[in-house]
């Protein structure tokens, strides 16, 4: 079997033996489906705009019709989007091993689409609403600038995790859980540089488990884990099926 990548007998080898794999996906896996990261140059109407500036709640306090209009722009780019061989090759690894949990840093629910459950959203869905100030989950009424909570009557917001919040009690509890008991950690299409998911990997070694970054270019981390494979995801996740499902 000819292989595209460079991918070790011994990883192979961990994954077949491990009881429990997690996988840690970042925004790289969906720039492979065409979804812009936060680091790309935004378009059209958009393009004067800083994504990292508008994804904050200071800037919806500031301005939260601005930002609604930004996160429905969002919506309608991601939902013209695909799920690529990467998402779908992660699902499928979930039926080959005794326990995968996938946790994403990304909110445009590709992974689900793909066909895996109980993914564990780090960051939040681009597709919930709640409301600003009760925190109710809720659907945002498309047709007004600004939608308002029927609850409370405060502003409605996207549902995702902006820059300086912090990440869902649930989520990280969860996450945290599957770094610490699994035996394969796979930290995938991801710069490890954002706390805290960056540090599951750290959780993930400081107990034992294997640790795996399969990115396009190896990060300033790489030197921590154990296997260091240069590649997009959607490159390699189906050579790693094929090695496994044989």
């Amino acid at each position: 079997m000819a292989r595209t990548r460079d991918i070790p007998d011994a990883l192979i080898t961990a994954l077949r033996d491990a009881r429990h794999v997690c996988i840690l996906t970042g925004a790289g896996v969906s720039a492979e489906s065409g979804v812009p990261t936060f680091r790309d140059a935004q378009e059209g109407l958009w393009a004067n705009y800083d994504a990292q500036a508008l994804a904050t709640p200071e800037a919806f306090l500031a301005d939260p019709a601005l930002v609604w209009r930004w996160y429905r722009w969002r919506r309608d780019l991601v939902s013209e989007a695909m799920p690529n061989p990467g998402h779908y090759s992660i699902a499928k690894l979930a039926g080959l091993l005794p326990r995968v949990t996938l946790i994403t840093q990304n909110v445009d629910s590709l992974h689900q689409r793909a066909g895996s459950t109980g993914v564990i959203e780090f960051h939040g869905n681009l597709f919930d609403d709640r409301c600003a100030s009760c925190d109710t989950p809720t659907t945002a009424d498309d047709t007004v600038d600004i939608p308002v909570c029927p609850d409370c009557g405060g502003n409605l917001r996207p549902g995702v995790v902006w820059f300086g919040e912090g990440i869902p009690e649930a989520a990280l509890r969860n996450s945290s859980a599957a770094a610490v008991s699994c035996d394969v950690f796979l930290s995938v299409g991801t710069s490890s540089t954002v706390y805290p998911a960056a540090g599951l990997a750290d959780l993930a070694r400081d107990n034992a488990a294997t640790i795996v970054e399969i990115n396009p270019n190896p990060t300033m981390h790489a030197g921590s884990f154990d296997f260091v494979i240069a590649g997009k995801s959607g490159v390699v996740f189906p050579e790693l099926i094929e090695l496994l499902d044989v």
